[in-house]
């Protein structure tokens, strides 16, 4: 597929060339971004928002773009993250196909995509990238950097690598590491999405497209965003109307299929099978353990903050609550006023895109305090 790219985005070029972690580097990349209120004369009020693994940078309607984003009870006016009060900076993820340079861009020295020339992809990568924006902006230090999800660990990743750059941290159902069960699930995917004869080793077109694979990729992740407290209460075992099963004697027969196969077929052909690769297996080989001689409680203990918010859900099985707790734990045991909340909801780790009236109190209140 072609890059997605909403309109209003932004583009900040990247050092060329621009480095990776783990070898290899590009040429005339960029990181993409949209920015909501403005920045203070004394550059003291910007927020950066470093978000999952799938979107884009427009997080909420703004001048770009009137059109709501996928944080948009969030962001805003009066809202919880306050753009009458914050300069807010959101960045796509570096590897990503929605604006950012990924395996999907057009690489300047073939005039072709990379592919898998794409350089190993790591969460650190992403976070060097981010700093970028920052300087184009005219940026010299954060009020407070978020990070959702995958951003979670960039956000992480972003105050290790850059000391002093952020006064304070909110991390939402992210984690410092990837844990079994998460680099299982997301094995899988990359696996399903392989195996379809039509990726071809990444040398695949809009005619011959891995929809099958991309289909089960999908379906396993949406399987593990939710929890089985709101896949009962949501679906139960209500069976699919006879006219609305398929000839196949092991088709879709109840509804939770149905939903599950709706919500894969309409992300098939919005995101790139390679970036969805890339950008996978960059989570997990995340581990701030690096940055403590192997110890996670250190590394997140040389991080020094003024205050931080960790929060997660009770029913999260991807980024589980105890990883939020240790994120909160070490920071405060680097000196930081480190705060935990663990909510209940039963949106489990999607809850922070669906479940605002328990998330926007709370980061809502964290910012209104500083």
């Amino acid at each position: 597929m072609t890059e997605a790219i909403p309109p209003g985005t932004r583009f900040a070029r990247l050092p060329s060339p621009f480095t990776f972690k783990r070898g290899g580097s590009l040429s005339g990349a960029v990181l993409a971004y949209e920015t909501w209120g403005r920045l203070a004369p004394s550059g003291d009020n910007a927020i950066l928002i470093l978000p999952g693994l799938s979107p884009n940078a427009h997080a909420a309607a703004n001048e770009g773009n009137p059109e709501p984003g996928w944080w948009e009870a969030m962001l805003g006016p009066g809202k919880p993250i306050d753009t009458n009060r914050w300069f807010v900076v959101c960045v796509n993820p570096l590897g990503s196909c929605k604006g950012s340079t990924g395996a999907a861009s057009v690489n300047p020295a073939t005039g072709r995509p990379y592919r898998l020339d794409f350089p190993d992809l790591s969460v650190e990568d992403g976070a060097r990238a981010a700093r970028e924006v920052l300087r184009e902006l005219g940026i010299e230090r954060l009020a407070c950097v978020i990070g959702n999800s995958m951003g979670g660990m960039g956000a992480l990743a972003f105050l290790l690598l850059h000391p002093g750059l952020a006064r304070t941290h909110i991390q939402v159902s992210g984690a410092p590491q990837a844990l079994p069960f998460s680099i299982a699930i997301r094995s899988l995917q990359r696996e399903a999405i392989r195996l379809d004869p039509n990726w071809n080793q990444g040398q695949y077109d809009d005619h011959a497209y891995p929809e099958n694979g991309m289909r089960i990729a999908r379906k396993l992740g949406v399987v593990t965003y939710r929890s089985a407290i709101e896949w009962d209460g949501r679906f139960g075992r209500v069976r699919l109307d006879s006219e609305c099963r398929e000839d196949d004697p092991f088709g879709l027969e109840f509804e939770v299929e149905r939903y599950l196969e709706g919500h894969a077929r309409r992300f098939v052909r919005t995101f790139d099978p390679n970036c969805y690769l890339y950008l996978s297996r960059s989570m997990d080989w995340f581990d701030a353990a690096e940055y403590g001689g192997g110890d996670v409680m250190k590394a997140l203990a040389s991080i020094r903050l003024e205050r931080a918010l960790s929060i997660g859900v009770h029913t999260d099985i991807l980024f589980p609550l105890q990883q939020q707790e240790q994120v909160a734990d070490g920071l405060r045991a680097g000196g930081a006023d480190s705060r935990f909340l663990a909510l209940e909801s039963p949106q489990g780790h999607d809850a922070f895109l669906v479940d605002i009236g328990r998330f926007g109190p709370a980061i809502g209140g964290f910012l209104a305090e500083l």
